[in-house]
């Protein structure tokens, strides 16, 4: 009798948080998180992270109050130059033997309209720990030639690189900083549904 009793709370359960439950995780060879700065006052420089990960998990296929998690790996920082990467990844920056995760967990993903969301979450860097909001464009779902469920977003915001104690600085001649204090975020992310 406990048994079935047992059973049938596990499949009441399942019934009531389970039921239309959507899972994705992120296909990093057809996603990328790309991050540009000022430089010198006059340019930008661009980078990503070679490696990340990252999950959603949704009430239905259409995000409803999707939860979102996301991690990189701040040592795969490439910006195409080796001594500039070898700077960022010490203490100057980003401090990667000590803190080798940049993560973000999403506490909202709100639909403002059409295909237009904004995602406010908690981002680390550093061992800080702030919440951001990003604009989203939600590109839509497809089904590729392997059966698979595929859904494509764009991400971009901003945020102040001082916020997270990358205070490493000089200045130029005119007055303006080497590198600039905002950081642009752009990321093209590839989910795939769990089977």
């Amino acid at each position: 009798m406990k048994k079935i009793q047992l059973l049938i709370a596990v499949f009441l359960l399942t019934a009531t948080f389970g039921y239309g439950q959507s899972n994705w995780k992120i296909d990093a060879s057809h996603s990328n998180v790309i991050f540009t700065v000022s430089h010198m006052v006059v340019s930008e420089v661009s980078g990503y992270f070679k490696i990340f990960e990252g999950a959603v998990s949704a009430k239905d296929d259409l995000f409803k109050d999707a939860k979102i998690t996301f991690s990189a790996d701040a040592a795969s920082i490439n910006t195409d130059n080796e001594k500039r990467d070898e700077h960022l990844k010490s203490d100057d920056f980003f401090s990667t033997a000590k803190y080798p995760k940049i993560t973000f967990v999403s506490k909202s993903f709100k639909k403002v309209k059409n295909n237009k969301y904004k995602l406010t979450g908690d981002f680390t860097m550093k061992g800080v720990t702030k919440q951001i909001t990003l604009d989203v464009t939600y590109n839509g779902t497809v089904k590729d030639p392997w059966g698979n469920t595929r859904a494509g977003f764009k991400l971009s915001g901003e945020l102040n690189r001082f916020d997270y104690n990358l205070k490493w600085n000089n200045v130029v001649e005119a007055g303006g900083a080497v590198v600039g204090k905002t950081v642009t975020i752009k990321c093209n992310i590839e989910l795939v549904k769990n089977k």
